[in-house]
């Protein structure tokens, strides 16, 4: 119990961090550096743009911050409705695809990074092209979705932003720069990777209290760390750990081995299991499966990068963006942009599937070509 207790914990305070530091980027308007490097009005030249920089986004700062910060972009530069919500539809796709090659890029690949079933190169280098394959696919279905013309910028006044041009790109580049280099830290010390996140949440603390020493109290105060801690999602943080004790106590009774049996059993090839497990994920949210899939499969049956870890990952990465309530991210657009579940899986279930099935054949067709 405790040492699960330990493991779920490290997961929490991970998750914890990174939203912080998201949120402490936000408060600084930093994200600013993003849209006013945007000058394209064609709205399907914009489109491609923002889903790939979503794409690359939310392999630095996780798919959920990705789909919420794209859409607060885009509400800022387009302004039709339909239009928009082509827009969010497409982030759905790119966040969740961004963060299927990236061991901090979604709550299921640092899962598995810290269940040390991947390391953080190798799945980089193994799923970058598929996870690009099932966003491209999808990109040039819905670029003919959108008619041809200029999107109606309303970009935010400078007036209205509290912090200087140099605070905004010098906490946007700070907080990248030290997500980025989590995995490095664990990789050099081998340390546990909530301590890289804690070690760079506590440096982005001591920089934005040395740029704003000189502020007065009130303006300082929504800018510090302790009210964007106060801001991060906490209620979500609470949801994973009655999902992760939920599935621990399941792996604990034995049923999860039992599963694995039944599988192991009536279907025997696992890439035909992993893309079951896929097709799931789209209906259930993925954390439980792949906290599932953990138990029942230990490191001793599957060791560490084995071609089901990486094609798992890639699954149910991919497999949430079939249905907008697959993923956290495509809830969290769904909320914010009220958007039809029927409406989503008319448009863009069908483009979602070919992308995420040709992205899986990649990685079949790779698997065989190097090993």
């Amino acid at each position: 119990l405790w040492e699960e207790l330990g493991k779920i914990s490290g997961l929490l305070f991970f998750l914890l961090g990174a939203m912080t530091i998201v949120e402490l980027i936000d408060a600084h308007d930093g994200f600013e550096v993003i849209t006013e490097r945007i000058k394209v009005q064609r709205t399907r030249k914009l489109l491609w743009i923002l889903s790939i920089i979503a794409f690359f986004l939310s392999a630095f700062i996780n798919n959920l911050t990705t789909a919420i910060v794209m859409v607060s972009i885009i509400r800022k530069l387009v302004t039709d409705q339909k239009e928009r919500w082509i827009f969010a539809g497409m982030i759905i796709i790119a966040a969740n695809a961004g963060g299927t090659w990236s061991p901090i890029g979604d709550v299921t690949t640092t899962m598995l990074w810290m269940g040390k079933q991947i390391t953080a190169l190798t799945i980089v280098l193994r799923l970058f092209a598929p996870s690009l394959f099932s966003l491209i696919i999808p990109l040039i279905f819905s670029t003919f979705m959108i008619t041809a013309g200029k999107s109606n910028s309303q970009k935010q006044s400078k007036q209205d932003m509290l912090t200087t041009k140099f605070e905004r790109r010098f906490v946007f580049y700070s907080g990248i720069i030290a997500l980025l280099s989590i995995p490095l830290f664990s990789g050099i010390t081998h340390l546990p990777p909530y301590m890289g996140m804690l070690f760079a949440l506590g440096l982005i603390w001591c920089l934005t209290e040395m740029i704003h020493h000189k502020k007065e109290e009130n303006s300082r105060d929504s800018l510090s760390v302790s009210h964007a801690l106060k801001k991060t999602d906490t209620p979500t943080i609470l949801f994973f750990l009655g999902i992760l004790l939920c599935i621990s106590a399941l792996e604990s009774s034995g049923i999860l081995i039992r599963g694995a049996g039944f599988l192991a059993t009536y279907i025997k090839d696992q890439r035909l299991i992993v893309l079951l497990i896929g097709l799931i994920s789209s209906i259930v949210d993925n954390i439980p499966l792949i906290a599932a899939v953990q138990g029942m499969y230990p490191l001793t049956v599957i060791p560490t990068d084995h071609f089901f870890w990486e094609f798992i990952a890639y699954a149910t990465g991919t497999g949430g963006s079939i249905l907008i309530i697959g993923s956290a991210a495509g809830i969290a657009v769904m909320g914010m942009e009220d958007i039809s579940f029927f409406w989503y899986m008319k448009k863009f279930s069908i483009v979602a599937l070919l992308g995420s099935v040709a992205g899986a054949t990649l990685i079949i067709l790779q698997s065989m070509i190097f090993n």
